[in-house]
């Protein structure tokens, strides 16, 4: 068995594959500092998170960059260990924008910090399902959540899936040798 915590080191160590999905924003505003903060594998600092709150100050920014800016903001919370604070980030991003596939990714990551499988299984299946920015971050949260739970065949199946998805990704290709497949 793997513990929730699990998820996010296994996460923050892949050098291939970013920590978290953070999401796009254009321009040179506050609002993309912040999603450069997210998207960068340094501790974040407190002004990053500064950055992240100037950007809904500012005028003129759209409802996209909202919803993406609480998500990233939300990444940068759960890097720093401020899990409860960044599930309301993600749920306020979800509030604005049901259907953003990273907000439910990033939370299940948060739940599985949280220890919380059962909670975060299903959000990675929804991150998948509006097509997540990282499909294979997903299906390796979703194997974990499954191998927790005791879902043995699911989270194999997962693991190979972020494997195919990342070839280059070590940790899901370790995982994945760590089964073995019988005939029936």
């Amino acid at each position: 068995m793997t513990t929730g915590k699990y998820i996010v080191a296994a996460l923050l160590a892949a050098t291939s594959i970013p920590a978290m999905a953070g999401v796009i924003v254009v321009g040179s505003t506050s609002a993309r500092l912040c999603y450069e903060a997210a998207e960068s594998l340094l501790q974040p600092s407190q002004r990053a998170l500064a950055t992240c709150n100037e950007a809904f100050e500012e005028p003129g920014i759209s409802h996209r960059d909202i919803v993406a800016t609480y998500v990233n903001r939300g990444i940068l919370k759960l890097r720093r260990g401020a899990t409860e604070a960044a599930i309301a980030d993600f749920d306020a991003a979800l509030e604005m924008n049901p259907r953003q596939p990273e907000a439910y990714l990033n939370k299940g990551a948060a739940l599985m910090q949280r220890n919380d499988p059962q909670g975060a299984l299903p959000l990675f299946s929804v991150a998948l399902e509006y097509d997540t920015n990282r499909p294979a971050i997903a299906h390796f949260g979703r194997a974990i959540a499954n191998e927790d739970l005791g879902n043995l065949p699911a989270a194999y199946a997962d693991y190979r899936r972020a494997s195919e998805l990342a070839p280059d990704w070590a940790q899901a290709r370790t995982e994945l040798a760590r089964f073995q497949v019988r005939p029936n």
